[in-house]
């Protein structure tokens, strides 16, 4: 069976001179190159003690020497374990421990909190940094690269361990194989058509499956190129300029970058824009509204997409133009796997019923890492289950309604948040909303809701609440509306609803308090 390793060495022979990986305004590797540069790395880490199996824990900004060390720590047969910079030494803590590291790699600035944490747990530090792409990376563990030929990569090898979101539960560890990886990189680049002719720039950090998957490695399995920003990490400042320079032909993000991306556009736009082939939407609900402004704005399709760690990423997509139509509302067609729609009695449901989102194919993970209670409720007969609600509609396209456990049962209603995010969204000066359910003593629970007005609008609660009487059923009107300017989100961009709600129940229990003294 295919192995990611195996599809990257493909590549570098059939396009060994033809751009890989550009570090903006710096330095370009070609495909060839950086298969040297990878084997290169392997074998340092072969000769710092790394063995197949081990994992290894990698935090880093979005740079070149994180590309190389993730795909050398693949190529010697170990599990990396991406991390966000910005976890506390707790975080770096737990997540060092439940996925069993056995060496942390960093920048050569590393990381204070992540080396508290491993040296606190007794796992050894070592820097990575490249600076001569004629030499290639330099470890401080040693200088000495053993061979790397002999090696064969194993489609059954763990390849990657990254933990879920954790928006209803504790995290839970996500091992994926060399086959998962290879096969969601094969449904990315066949339902977006990517080639050797495509380009992008890296927007989403690379510790998330978002920006790994779809940004970086399907662009290299395809023999395209990416380009990484100078600065480690998105900016809006140079975001145009180098999708000018490096003829970006697309790019994917979430729904805030996005708007990040607008709202620069709106107040500093550019004199030229590439002509682009396409956008991308994942990890998120984009609203009706953002999406016809990208569209509008950068003259190109904006494709919305679904998607989780558990399935490698990619699990459904609205197609090219050329393939079919944009369904708004949708996340599109199943792309690679087998997914049906279950009702709580394990039935398929046809067109137009709700139930739960279920997939099985060579992308899924065969299940969580120590978690026996989560596999039993997860992986049922084969299937893996989302735990979202949804259903098809008669030409095949996917609708989600909402997770299972963020769907507001108020006085035995089931309402979906998504439904009432994009009412919300559709006001001409809602920036950003998020619904969510609090307990309530009537109806066991009620609907409330944050909005961020766009700049410069004077909205209040009573216009949203006006305009949600106008255009929702009564009792999916949010009974208390919270104006603000910011709402709580993973490093990703993504909105947890549970997380919100407890903010806001917060703010609100925080006032009731009489102030010391009044």
């Amino acid at each position: 069976m295919a192995t990611l390793t195996g599809l990257l060495k493909h590549v570098a022979g059939i396009f060994p001179d033809r751009r890989a990986i550009s570090v903006s305004g710096k330095f370009d590797i070609t495909h060839s190159r950086l298969d040297q540069l990878i084997d290169h790395a392997a074998g340092l880490l072969i000769s710092a003690g790394v063995k197949p199996h081990d994992v290894v824990a990698l935090t880093f900004p979005n740079t070149v020497e994180y590309v190389i060390m993730f795909l050398a720590v693949i190529r010697v047969r170990a599990t990396a374990a991406p991390l966000n910079q910005a976890y506390t030494a707790d975080e770096f803590e737990f997540y060092l421990s439940d996925s069993e590291s056995k060496l942390l790699l960093t920048g050569k600035d590393g990381n204070e909190p992540a080396e508290t944490a491993a040296s606190k747990i007794g796992i050894r530090h070592v820097t990575a940094a490249l600076n001569d792409v004629g030499l290639g990376i330099h470890l401080s563990a040693t200088s000495d690269a053993s061979d790397v030929n002999n090696i064969i990569n194993e489609s059954s090898d763990v390849t990657l361990f990254l933990h879920t979101s954790g928006t209803t539960s504790r995290p839970k560890g996500v091992p994926l194989t060399q086959v998962n990886l290879a096969s969601s990189v094969n449904n990315i680049k066949s339902v977006y058509k990517l080639t050797e002719l495509d380009s992008t720039v890296i927007v989403l950090p690379l510790f998330h499956v978002h920006g790994l998957l779809a940004g970086l490695l399907s662009s290299l399995g395809a023999g395209a190129a990416v380009t990484l920003p100078t600065a480690g990490r998105f900016s809006a400042t140079t975001f145009w300029s180098d999708m000018i320079k490096y003829q970006a032909t697309w790019y994917t993000a979430v729904p805030t970058i996005h708007q990040i991306i607008l709202d620069r556009h709106e107040t500093k736009p550019e004199a030229t824009y590439p002509q682009l082939r396409f956008i991308r939407s994942c990890s998120a609900s984009l609203a009706p509204t953002i999406l016809a402004r990208l569209e509008e704005a950068f003259n190109a399709p904006v494709l919305e997409a679904y998607a989780m760690t558990e399935a490698t990423h990619l699990m459904a997509s609205n197609p090219l133009p050329e393939d079919g139509t944009h369904v708004p509302g949708s996340v599109g067609k199943p792309v690679g796997q087998e997914m049906v729609i279950l009702d709580e009695n394990g039935v398929v449901q046809v067109a137009g019923a709700n139930g739960e989102v279920c997939i099985r194919g060579p992308n899924v993970t065969s299940g969580y890492k120590n978690n026996l209670e989560a596999n039993k409720s997860a992986f049922l007969f084969g299937w893996f289950h989302t735990g979202d609600i949804g259903y098809f509609d008669s030409d095949g396209y996917l609708h989600l309604v909402g997770r299972i456990k963020e769907l507001i049962n108020r006085g035995g209603e089931k309402i979906s948040p998504i439904e009432v995010d994009a009412v919300l969204l559709s006001h001409l000066d809602v920036a950003q909303a998020v619904c969510f359910g609090v307990p309530d003593d009537k109806y066991g629970e009620e609907i409330n809701c944050a909005v961020i007005p766009i700049e410069g609008s004077n909205l209040d609660e009573e216009e949203v609440s006006r305009f949600c009487k106008k255009n929702l059923a009564a009792f999916k009107v949010p009974k208390k509306v919270f104006i603000t300017d910011s709402v709580p989100k993973t490093a990703t961009g993504k909105i947890q609803r549970r997380i919100v709600a407890e903010h806001f129940l917060t703010r609100i229990s925080t006032a009731k308090v009489p102030k010391f003294g009044a």
